[in-house]
């Protein structure tokens, strides 16, 4: 697979090699392009053999910029690219698969003024990105004796670019339009409101609308033989608005497995309501899960969580649940303060705990247990390898923890809230999270939380600001 990695394509007669113009990401510094605002992707699939890495793909970019663009320079390592078109004109490309650039020179550069649609047509195999231990993107679940494979996409943190062209970095989120086009018998899932499904020739074409802006490794797409359960709307959106709840079981568990794994996902309309107490509305118009018979991590996919079969608890649903407003609606400015994400998303569970009658002290002083007498770190994480460790999880929760204990549960409740309203579809970040604390809760709640973003020691449980 490395291999594939390494392979460049030929530049096209009369493209220039232009710069990649990197967003600067601390942990993945050649991703995403500075400048650039992807509005929407208009995504279309055609997956023939489920259960396999290929596919076929067609996908229209909205671009606008934020500074003058001679060049862009979207993230790409998918399938061979045969056509590229610039606001409807076949336009010349650069396809380098040793940087992971697809490179356009358009006819004028873009101005912040403007906008241009990019579309991008391509064939053949997904290709999958080492990432820690994972190979991350489009995933591939072959059928026994080739009959009856799933596939999806579990793109965190860079994922995204082995199936379609994207801006992939969290700081650009977008809205999506998604079809599938699945043989017939199989079911298509994505992010968003499903808006229609057509039959044809070539199976089902399922269609999908996000209409609020997520990050693009946060576009959940599953396609497999499912059962959907549609449960009761629960009214904790947006000025009250009633929340669609669907979630898709592979058909084929064995009924007492399905049994098991279902008890969860019953309780998931309480867990929107817990934590739209806390957090404030829940920003999408759906919410539910698609359950994937892998090994692999549980990971906050928007409007739709993807969770594997051994992870179906409530302790993970939660967390992954709490993720659609921390990490997929508020994003991260840079991936090296993950602990936004995953140490709300940490808290969370104790937020649930709690509301189950548990003591919250208590949940709290088994996370510190767990991290004393181990290595410990500021919550920026400075390597790929410490993006999702304890301390991105646990030192994070207990951070908010802190903060809680000092200024309160109504304060503490304000302060969440105003979090998300300010920086809901903004880039997050360690030191805007402090200055809004500062403005919000005072000087001294700043500096607690400021003790837990950045001692190089594990600072006490109850340890007052200095």
């Amino acid at each position: 697979m490395l291999g594939a990695l390494l392979l460049s394509a030929a530049p096209a007669p009369g493209v220039p090699a232009a710069s990649s113009f990197p967003i600067g990401d601390r942990i993945y510094p050649m991703l995403g392009q500075a400048g650039l605002d992807v509005r929407h992707y208009d995504l279309d699939l055609t997956v023939a053999r489920p259960g396999t890495l290929e596919l076929r793909g067609e996908v229209t970019l909205t671009l606008a910029a934020t500074r003058p663009l001679a060049a862009v320079a979207l993230d790409y390592l998918g399938p061979a690219v045969q056509e590229v078109r610039w606001n409807g004109a076949a336009q010349a490309f650069t396809l380098d698969r040793a940087a992971g650039k697809l490179r356009v020179v358009p006819p004028a550069p873009l101005r912040p003024s403007e906008t241009a649609r990019l579309s991008v047509r391509y064939a053949g195999l997904a290709v999958q990105t080492p990432d820690l231990s994972l190979l991350t993107g489009w995933q591939a679940v072959p059928g026994a004796g080739g009959v009856g494979g799933a596939n999806y996409s579990l793109s965190e943190p860079v994922g995204t670019r082995g199936f379609m062209p994207v801006n992939d970095h969290p700081s650009d989120p977008a809205t999506f339009t998604v079809r599938i086009t699945v043989p017939a018998g199989y079911t298509a899932a994505a992010s968003g409101l499903e808006t229609g499904v057509v039959s044809g020739p070539a199976g089902h074409t399922f269609t999908f609308e996000q209409a609020v802006p997520i990050p693009a490794y946060a576009l959940a797409i599953h396609i497999n033989r499912f059962v959907r359960v549609d449960s009761a709307p629960v009214p904790v959106g947006v000025g009250g608005a009633a929340v669609v709840r669907r979630d898709y079981f592979p058909a084929g568990l064995p009924p007492r497995v399905a049994e098991s794994v279902r008890a969860p996902y019953r309780r998931t309309g309480e867990m929107l309501e817990v934590l739209a107490g806390w957090f404030g509305p829940f920003p999408f118009a759906a919410h539910g899960s698609a359950i994937v018979e892998s090994p692999v991590p549980a990971l906050e996919t928007a409007t739709l969580n993807t969770m594997p079969v051994r992870s179906s608890s409530e302790r993970v649903l939660v967390h992954e649940t709490a993720h659609q407003w921390f990490g997929d609606r508020v994003v991260l400015a840079d991936w090296s303060d993950v602990w936004l994400s995953e140490g709300f998303a940490t808290y969370a569970e104790l937020l649930w705990a709690q509301a189950q009658g548990q003591d919250g002290g208590e949940v709290a002083a088994g996370w510190y247990a767990r991290l004393q007498g181990r290595p410990t770190r500021p919550l920026a994480a400075t390597s790929a390898e410490e993006l999702f460790d304890q301390t991105a999880y646990l030192r994070g929760a207990l951070a908010l923890h802190a903060l809680r204990t000092e200024v309160g549960d109504v304060a503490f409740r304000g302060w969440l809230r105003s979090y998300v309203a300010v920086f809901s579809g903004q880039p997050a970040s360690t030191a805007g999270l402090l200055a809004l604390t500062r403005r919000e809760l005072g000087v001294r709640a700043e500096a607690t939380l400021r003790l837990w973003a950045e001692s190089l020691t594990l600072p006490p449980l109850s340890a007052p600001p200095s």
